[in-house]
Parts: structure tokens; C-alpha cells; sequence
């Protein structure tokens, strides 16, 4: 059955609405806003944030990048700056921007090297 109280893709979305649906804090959100400035929702009485469509793919885009494929902060800035579209082919092109320009490892291999290396401790 579908949820009848989705809104439309092209609706606005407050800000609480766009955390629940990203599943972060509100607080990030707002911190995003002052360390991307691609992403500015409009702001109406109270301050109240409204996201546009755009402001709502570009903030699954950034929370993507962070927390999916491991980019830095000032990785996604920079990104953001060159003009990426945001497609996958580009994005992973690009890869991941970082002070060491090396993509980041996958959990399962930080681990083993972890472990690798508290064995080495041990025996040392």
C-alpha cells in the first residue's frame, strides 16, 4: 500500500523532514550549510528552512560522498567546486579528494591491517 502522506518529489521539504529521510541531525544538516555553500535552502519567517528539489538532491549527494564513499569534508567541497554533475562515471572518476589523493579502504581491509598489526605488537 502507499504511503499517501509522502510528499510530491518536487515539494518542499523543512528541514525536518529532509533528516528524517537522510536519517542525520538536524545540527548536521545546518553545519553542511555553512561548509557548502552550493547548498542554501530558503529561509522564511523564524528562519525556518525550506529545501528546494535541488537543495534535497544535493544534500543526499554530500551525504552520500561523506558517509558512503568515504570523501573528507573539504573532499566534497572540492568536488563540488570543479563542477562534478554527480553522476556515478564522474564521481567515481574523480574519486575520492583527500590530502593523501588515495581512495579510502573499505572497513573489512581496515581491519585485517588492524589486526595485522597487533600481531606484529605481540610478537615484537
Amino acid at each position: 500500500m502507499a504511503d499517501t502522506n509522502r510528499k510530491s518529489d518536487q515539494a518542499f521539504r523543512t528541514i525536518g523532514e529532509l533528516s528524517a529521510d537522510l536519517g542525520v541531525p538536524q545540527h548536521i544538516l545546518r553545519y553542511w550549510e555553512t561548509r557548502f555553500s552550493q547548498l542554501r535552502p530558503l529561509q522564511r519567517a523564524g528562519n525556518r528552512r525550506y529545501y528546494r528539489p535541488a537543495d534535497v538532491a544535493l544534500a543526499h549527494r554530500i551525504h552520500r560522498l561523506l558517509n558512503q564513499e568515504g570523501y573528507t569534508i573539504r573532499g566534497v567541497q572540492q568536488l563540488l567546486r570543479s563542477g562534478a554533475s554527480g553522476s556515478e562515471e564522474q564521481v567515481a572518476a574523480t574519486g575520492p579528494t583527500s590530502a593523501s589523493q588515495h581512495p579510502p579502504f573499505p572497513a573489512e581491509e581496515l581491519r585485517a591491517i588492524r589486526n595485522r598489526l597487533a600481531q606484529a605488537l605481540v610478537s615484537a
